[in-house]
């Protein structure tokens, strides 16, 4: 069977379907590989959200349609978001590129590695290399019909898609550590923000099945993960499409009661929308010891008047009233936000609001994002567009204040005399082999600090392993720690180990049968980490 290699951008939901895309393939015979110049087929699953990420993608696209003349690919992929936004505009621009492959149409994916199928037929070169500006005249809807046709248009979608959402039987080869793995448990959004497009993207939102959820939790437990991150691009709304009420809470509690999933230590979600924040979410947070005591919340801005024009509603008098009652009601509880600078219409007068907002606030975590300006988002033709200068001016004060703040809360962290705190081992740390580095409960994969350990009792750190911790020292977003000789949970003792990522498990004397290959890709210098999908 031919060889594949994936490049996976963007957020953990797009790595999901990455992971969905290689499971089907795997399960199909394809061989992963981690080296691009071994693969026949490439696939890069895109990132289209706003122009940073569009413009990576483009990049990975043409990076990786050089193997085709280099290496031995004979196929390339693309997939994803961009797709969904410049499906047409791919096809034209970059005749490299021989099959395309929307977020709704990922178990097609078969389809386009298939090397029997001809993804264009002889007319194709002349069809392709037109000039024309495709932004100005490409069907950007979601699931924008593609036809195959003997004019010579490369394959794609013929029709409209139905929306898809995966379930627990669908195969995934996960790309995650082998301690830590992500769920989707909804997919889409209704919300109107006027700078966003991901409804465009992804559709209407719709839930998973609550015993789906279940299941595949337990599975990927079984398998010795021991971190589920639950993501949607709004977990509070989880099941009300379904008419569940508090789903998102009794899915904590479901989850993380004790017993339910005996090797499961930490259950976490990402994202909530502001006004979706209930009390029962709250005592849910707080009494599922499982369920980590961290809440991320895109607020966007504090500023009555813009956050209006975002169609968002509320003010920053109303945000610290919710942080207070989420503080009361999960004590030590750690906040992360992300904001927009620059927005159309931002004045000095929004931007001080802002500013104070923060300071008053004390996030733990916080990235900040300059307005990006997508040509099909209801903000695209408001006036007053702010200068770019200024926007990356207040993004670098916004950035100043909260680097203040949490160094200081860190500093505070480790003035609690003899604090020890559990922390999940992850490997050494990419800047020097001197140094271990884990992550506490309160930070996030990926996105947060991390903890970084320069002494250790007992047996060397490994990869996985959740020991006690006493902090020692703080910088302005990480944390040093002396890692203790005892466990905070146990390794568990599986009869069968998970491969490095697929939901089928083999015996633990036959080693891994599959290789990691997906590169996840995560935009940088917007705070200490950020994540694109929390715009």
């Amino acid at each position: 069977m031919p060889k594949v290699g994936l490049v996976s951008l963007g957020c953990p939901k797009n790595l999901v379907d990455s992971e969905v895309m290689l499971g089907v393939l795997a399960g199909h015979g394809y061989e992963l590989t981690p080296r691009a110049e071994d693969a026949d087929v490439l696939i890069v699953n895109t990132c289209g959200f706003i122009a940073p990420a569009k413009q990576e993608s483009i990049d990975t696209i043409l990076e990786m349609a050089e193997h085709k003349k280099s290496g031995k690919a004979k196929r390339l992929v693309v997939a994803g978001c961009l797709v969904e936004r410049y499906r047409q505009d791919i096809l034209r621009e970059i005749p490299e590129v021989d099959f395309v492959v929307g977020t709704n149409e990922v178990e097609r994916i078969l389809e386009a590695c298939d090397l029997k199928v001809e993804a264009q037929d002889a007319g194709l070169k002349a069809g392709a290399t037109s000039t024309t500006s495709a932004r100005q005249d490409a069907d950007l809807k979601v699931g924008a019909p593609l036809t195959t046709s003997v004019t010579g248009r490369r394959r794609g979608l013929e029709g409209r898609a139905e929306p898809y959402l995966y379930h627990e039987f669908t195969p995934r080869v996960l790309a995650t550590p082998s301690y830590s793995a992500y769920v989707k448990i909804a997919e889409g959004c209704d919300h109107p923000c006027t700078f966003c497009v991901i409804p465009q993207m992804r559709g209407h939102f719709r839930s998973r099945r609550f015993e789906s959820v279940v299941r595949e939790v337990e599975s990927l437990v079984r398998q010795g993960v021991r971190e589920i991150t639950l993501i949607g691009q709004d977990t509070t709304s989880y099941g009300r499409d379904l008419g569940l009420s508090d789903g998102l809470p009794r899915l904590l509690r479901e989850l993380g009661q004790p017993g339910k999933i005996p090797d499961l230590v930490w259950l976490r979600f990402l994202y909530c929308y502001p006004n979706q924040v209930t009390d029962a979410l709250i005592a849910a947070v707080a009494e599922t010891p499982k369920v980590a005591k961290y809440f991320d919340i895109p607020l966007q801005h504090a500023s009555a008047p813009v956050l209006k024009r975002m169609k968002r509603g509320s003010s920053g008098r109303h945000f610290l009233k919710m942080l207070e009652r989420i503080r009361a009601g999960v004590p030590n509880v750690a906040l992360r936000t992300s904001m927009i600078v620059g927005f159309p219409g931002e004045t000095e007068e929004d931007f001080k609001a802002l500013m104070d907002f923060v300071s008053a606030a004390e996030f733990d975590h916080l990235g900040v994002f300059l307005y990006s300006n997508e040509e099909t988002s209801g903000s695209f033709a408001l006036p007053n567009q702010v200068p770019a200068g200024v926007a990356r001016r207040r993004q670098r004060q916004l950035l100043a204040l909260q680097r203040k703040i949490s160094r200081r809360k860190l500093r505070a962290r480790v003035g609690q005399s003899g604090q020890s705190l559990p922390v999940l081992v992850e490997g050494r740390s990419e800047e020097t082999d001197l140094l271990f580095k884990g992550r506490a409960e309160w930070q996030a994969p990926e996105i947060d600090g991390s903890v970084l350990i320069n002494d250790f009792e007992g047996t060397e750190p490994v990869p996985g392993e959740f020991r006690w911790a006493t902090l020692t020292a703080s910088s302005d977003y990480d944390l040093v720690a002396r890692l203790e000789a005892r466990a905070f949970a146990e390794t568990p003792v599986h009869g069968m180990v998970r491969t490095p990522y697929s939901h089928m498990s083999v015996p633990a004397s036959a080693g891994p049968q599959l290789v990691n290959i997906a590169v996840s890709y995560q935009p940088s210098a917007l705070g200490k980490k950020a994540h694109v999908s929390t715009y």
